[in-house]
């Protein structure tokens, strides 16, 4: 479905959502039990429920500036064979829905990941006459060149579930020569940049939005759920390198808390968006 869209000085942010449940995120955050959820009074009612239960989304979004369509993160996809039940094999209106928001996959000229991960780089490919095709087919994949790297061999440890993501979502659009590989604090326009925010996997980005004196951040994986803005040291459980993405939660949130920027989470439900406070000893995010 389409969601919420937000203008950022010229540009417009526009959410297309693939998933949005509530539930099932504890695996991803384990010590975000229900009990503790419960004493953060400000995520109810939008990102948990009386039960304490977590409210979560996946979701696409669409960053266009006066000369260029930007997706950054593009989900499960379809088609696709998933370790995870609920994002096994999907059949959405992802694409219908994207069109319906104005966006024809032709008419993408950028093609974002923030990281490599299962729910970020689906939709890059399609399934066709039995072969996984670009999805974008004018666009330019940008993908960071530390997290292509670290994630091409996918052979063994920690990268054994990641094989067949790069197979069916990754390889098939740098085999087709549409990949920009590019570092961690790229320039993409005079709009859009990325920020690095290692931690969730080595080369994890988040992507910063400034047009005429406003200000955006999608965050991408370097936190999943607005309970981490209280609890930084609660740790997602893909994070690569735990440490590491929680100092990186942790900067983030000082550099981001009482300033007119616009936080957008890659996973948050509706809201999706809103401004960091400082709360205490702790921060919490204002979406009213």
């Amino acid at each position: 479905m389409t969601g919420e869209v937000w203008q950022i000085g010229e540009v417009k942010i526009s959410r297309i959502v693939e998933i949005e449940a509530t539930g099932g995120m504890t695996r991803i955050i384990p010590d975000a039990t229900r009990e503790k959820l419960r004493e953060i009074e400000w995520l109810y009612p939008h990102f948990a429920d009386g039960n304490g239960r977590m409210r979560g989304a996946i979701h696409a979004l669409v960053v266009e500036t006066p000369d260029r369509k930007i997706i950054v993160d593009t989900c499960i996809g379809n088609d696709k064979a998933r370790d995870v039940p609920a994002w096994h094999m999907l059949h959405t209106q992802f694409l219908s829905d994207l069109a319906d928001a104005g966006y024809a996959t032709d008419s993408i000229d950028n093609v974002l990941c923030t990281h490599l991960h299962v729910d970020h780089v689906g939709w890059n490919t399609m399934l066709k006459d039995g072969q996984w095709v670009p999805t974008f087919p004018k666009a330019r994949y940008l993908l960071g060149a530390a997290e292509f790297e670290h994630w091409r061999g996918a052979a063994g440890d920690e990268r054994d579930g990641q094989r067949q993501i790069m197979n069916d979502s990754v390889m098939p659009v740098f085999d087709a020569g549409l990949v920009d590989l590019v570092q961690s604090d790229h320039t993409i326009c005079s709009e859009i940049s990325l920020v690095s925010t290692p931690g969730h996997t080595p080369g994890h980005v988040s992507v910063k939005i400034a047009s005429a004196g406003e200000q955006a951040l999608i965050t991408g994986d370097f936190l999943h759920h607005p309970c981490q803005f209280v609890h930084p040291e609660w740790s997602s459980s893909p994070d690569s390198d735990r440490p590491q993405a929680i100092a990186t939660r942790r900067e983030m949130y000082a550099r981001l808390a009482d300033q007119p920027i616009l936080v957008i989470g890659t996973h948050f439900a509706t809201p999706t968006a809103g401004y960091l406070k400082k709360d205490g000893d702790a921060y919490r995010l204002d979406v009213s």
